[in-house]
């Protein structure tokens, strides 16, 4: 396990420099591009509850997305609430006031559970076939197979296209995303 876990975060520390490059060579414009693209998948879902996330760092932002769905429907965002757990969601909608809760992440004042049909992944990298490395601790992937255990889920990465690697070391418990949004477009993974 211990090569893996190296393979991985030699994996990472490459995929943070080219998601670094992307958000800085593509700036507002190519951001605004690939939010437009999320926006019009999600018009297509109107209504359904959603999960997106607050961007941090180079994160691509799906706030302006998120905004126009919460006209429409539920939007929530994770919560982590302990390591190597399942994420929850809190109900969130614009301008909602957010506090700094575990791990140093910021989470609505106000924690009314939502069970999300549509998630808007944040990720490092991901490959042509949908898979993603995250940040390390799993919570995706453990949220995924429990969503999808209840019923379907649309898992939806956001990312610059720049982000894609040509093979991502996986392990067993990884969950694949069901499409890929970038400034480029929409995309489905390969083979599905």
């Amino acid at each position: 396990m211990t090569d893996l876990k190296a393979v991985k975060d030699a994996a990472r520390a490459a995929a943070f420099a080219r998601r670094k490059a992307a958000f800085e060579a593509l700036g507002e414009a190519g951001r605004s591009r690939a939010g437009a693209h999320l926006s019009a998948l999600l018009a297509g879902h109107r209504g359904v509850p959603l999960a997106g996330y607050l961007p941090i760092r180079t994160e691509i932002d799906p706030l302006a997305a998120m905004e126009e769905a919460a006209a429409h429907g539920p939007v929530a965002v994770p919560i982590i609430e302990a390591p190597a757990t399942p994420l929850r969601f809190a109900a969130w909608e614009p301008g909602a006031r957010l506090v700094e809760g575990p791990f140093r992440t910021l989470r609505p004042e106000r924690l009314d559970w939502v069970v999300p049909q549509i998630l808007i992944v944040p990720l490092v990298a991901f490959d042509a076939a949908g898979y993603r490395l995250g940040y390390g601790g799993g919570f995706y992937d453990r949220t995924l197979e429990g969503l999808r255990a209840r019923g379907p889920v649309l898992a939806v990465g956001f990312a610059f296209a720049g982000q894609e690697a040509e093979e991502l070391p996986l392990e067993e418990t990884d969950q694949p995303l069901d499409l890929i949004v970038t400034e480029e477009g929409i995309r489905e993974p390969a083979g599905r």
